[in-house]
């Protein structure tokens, strides 16, 4: 019954997010959805909430609060519901728990990775002081402990050794249920960006930017974002001259965040479609719509994947594992072969005279050869910024220039850090906002979650969990190699995604 209405009401949201970003429906409509769904998230179990809340990321939409103040996205409200209503019933015993893991600590809590997080937020903290604009730096943090709210939520959920016929959100069980559904977002964003490349036979560059820069993005994300991406730029087009190729990005902001959302959904897809020609079929299509992102850090991580892979595989034969989970891990990593073939058919599709523009038939060799090519304008202008964060990291080593105020550092106005302004590398953009301990303990962070995603894998004994963490092991660091040259994982919808499988990873290794 509960999960009947669980589906019902996201069919519900399906629709009307539907009418309301093509403008079927007022923008107004969204207050009326928000209300709706805190209702539900405030009546229904947590683990329903959860559920609900992640087949919804792609969905949720800014609330158009005032003309001024349109841009609060309702996905902030929702999980802050989840989390107290889990908290809530933690409190009477929060005493005799705190007293417990005082009386159990030893130095390897220090070493755990719940610990550094909160030296993470700490050093945030602290990074206020030097912060010139410290409002920018408090929302930064705010805007991050949303997420933590979440992880915290799914972490204890998928920790918990109880199961009974009357909780279905009992640990592993939990964990099942929750991939399984992470499915149906990169369903509906691969969809789209199919629907997206398919219009740009029909229409020219400006009606595509009606459609979508001032109107179906204005509607997703509010005024202020709806005006940088037309007015101050985007990414949503490969430029060669006259000739141009659209770059996917579905219903995300920009062309960058949306293929690390479809790689991070990948291993739910791997987990739960068993058949191999609906595996192999599933896998191409999503394969083919993060090629057509057009993002070439994604094409280039590729390579460090496969190295990585290989690593793994060589690890796993010193250290004598089973031998069905090590071909359990070459199979999964053998699927990585369809990513590679899949440029033969966006190769046609990008020289195709997309926008009623004919072009030639090598757009698609030249920005793969632009890839290393230093001259080039993108890899030239990363340089230069990469060159100037590492002289203010230099100059600003232990708190940065403040959380949110990267721009800062290339000496432009505080609010362009929306329009994009970063140090087009993840761990460079930590170091130079927050200091290098920041920087030392976020990647020594991203260590230890590795190494335990590999217990976890060559210790299960569920094939369905067992290739999850498999496809964990190749596609969570595909993403993390990309960030070596963007910083889109912070995107809303992209982070949110990126905390399911790390909370899922940290939860199962509690047990």
């Amino acid at each position: 019954m509960r999960n009947n209405f669980l589906n019902w009401l996201f069919a519900v949201e399906v629709v009307l997010f539907g009418l309301i970003i093509t403008g079927v429906l007022p923008r107004e409509t969204a207050l009326y959805l928000g209300a709706a769904l805190v209702i539900y998230f405030l009546t229904v179990p947590v683990e329903d909430s959860i559920i609900f809340f992640v087949r919804s990321i792609p969905l949720f939409l800014a609330m158009p609060l005032t003309d001024s103040f349109d841009n609060f996205n309702v996905w902030r409200i929702l999980v802050v519901i989840i989390f107290l209503k889990w908290l809530w019933p933690q409190i009477p015993n929060y005493k005799s728990q705190i007293t417990n893991k005082l009386q159990t600590s030893n130095y390897k809590q220090f070493l755990k990775p719940s610990f550094l997080l909160i030296v993470l937020l700490f050093l945030a903290a602290l990074s206020i002081i030097p912060a010139p604009d410290k409002v920018a730096a408090i929302k930064r943090i705010i805007y991050f402990m949303n997420f933590a709210f979440l992880g915290i939520v799914i972490y204890h959920k998928v920790a918990d050794p109880v199961k009974s016929q009357s909780d279905h959100g009992a640990g592993k069980e939990f964990a099942k249920r929750l991939i399984k559904n992470s499915i149906v977002p990169v369903v509906i964003v691969a969809a789209v960006g199919y629907v997206q490349i398919i219009s740009t036979y029909f229409i020219d560059i400006y009606q595509f930017m009606r459609v979508w820069g001032e109107g179906i993005q204005c509607r997703q994300f509010g005024e202020q974002w709806c005006n940088i991406a037309v007015q101050l730029g985007n990414t949503w087009f490969a430029y060669y001259g006259e000739q141009l190729s659209l770059r996917v990005f579905s219903l995300f902001p920009d062309s960058h965040s949306f293929p690390q959302f479809v790689l991070l959904g990948i291993p739910a897809v791997l987990m739960v479609v068993q058949k191999k020609w609906l595996r192999i079929s599933a896998l191409s299509l999503l394969f083919l719509i993060i090629i057509l992102s057009g993002t070439r850090g994604i094409w280039a991580a590729s390579i460090g994947v496969i190295l990585l892979a290989f690593a793994i595989m060589v690890w796993a034969r010193k250290t004598k594992v089973e031998p069905e989970t090590k071909s359990l891990f070459k199979r999964v990593t053998t699927y990585l072969i369809i990513f590679f073939i899949a440029f033969s058919v966006a190769f046609p599709i990008f020289s195709s005279p997309q926008f009623l523009i004919g072009k030639s038939d090598d757009i698609l060799k030249a920005r793969l050869r632009s890839i290393i090519d230093f001259g080039e304008t993108s890899n030239a202008q990363r340089i230069e910024i990469w060159k100037k964060t590492l002289l203010s990291i230099k100059e600003r080593p232990l708190l940065g220039v403040g959380i949110g105020n990267y721009p800062v550092v290339l000496g432009q106005d505080i609010r362009l850090a929306k329009a994009g302004s970063s140090a087009h590398n993840l761990y460079l953009h930590i170091a130079a906002e927050m200091g290098i301990l920041a920087g030392i303990i976020f990647i020594w962070f991203l260590w230890l979650l590795f190494k335990r995603n590999y217990e976890i894998f060559v210790q299960e004994n569920s094939k369905q969990l067992g290739t999850y963490f498999a496809a964990m092991l190749i596609f969570v660091p595909w993403v993390l190699i990309y960030s070596l040259t963007d910083v889109a994982i912070f995107d809303e919808r992209a982070l949110l995604f990126m905390i399911i499988p790390i909370s899922i990873i940290l939860g199962i290794a509690k047990k």
